[in-house]
């Protein structure tokens, strides 16, 4: 039986190839739309935290807030302009820091970052009969400040 934090890993990285899919598909095949912007928004946000979790597979509210943090960062960052420019010189560095600001995406970075915890949650509790998560016994409580 594959240990708790390496099936977290696992189900992370499993995660992690089909947004990255996703969200190129997105950005490379569907119309500029509102709806095609937030979808973008929401898989870079639930990418982040797949990422942080192949980084960090005994934490779950530290990597939930920094997955958060990072995003909100990016997203002011772009009020400076520098994404834009680096952007022109080599543009696979817009899939990364984005090109302008928009208030509407510091609130889809939120929630997709929610849900993307709620899910592993959800995945990791259902793999482990105990029902505590997927993590060793006391880790959930650590990281939670416990």
């Amino acid at each position: 039986m594959m240990s708790p934090v390496r099936l977290r890993r696992w189900a992370a990285s499993a995660a992690l190839a089909v947004i990255v899919v996703a969200g190129l598909a997105v950005h490379g095949l569907a119309p500029d739309t509102a709806a095609t912007d937030i979808a973008g928004d929401a898989l870079y946000a639930a990418a982040v935290y797949a990422a942080g979790v192949l980084l960090l597979p005994r934490r779950r509210v530290g990597v939930a807030l920094a997955a958060a943090a990072w995003c909100v960062a990016v997203e002011v960052f772009q009020l400076t302009g520098l994404p834009l420019t680096w952007g022109a010189a080599f543009p696979p560095v817009l899939l990364v820091l984005g090109t302008v600001f928009d208030p509407r995406d510091l609130v889809v970075y939120v929630c997709a970052v929610a849900a993307a915890a709620a899910v592993d949650v959800l995945v990791t509790r259902r793999a482990r009969p105990d029902g505590s998560g997927g993590l060793p016994r006391g880790t959930a409580q650590r990281s939670m400040g416990r």
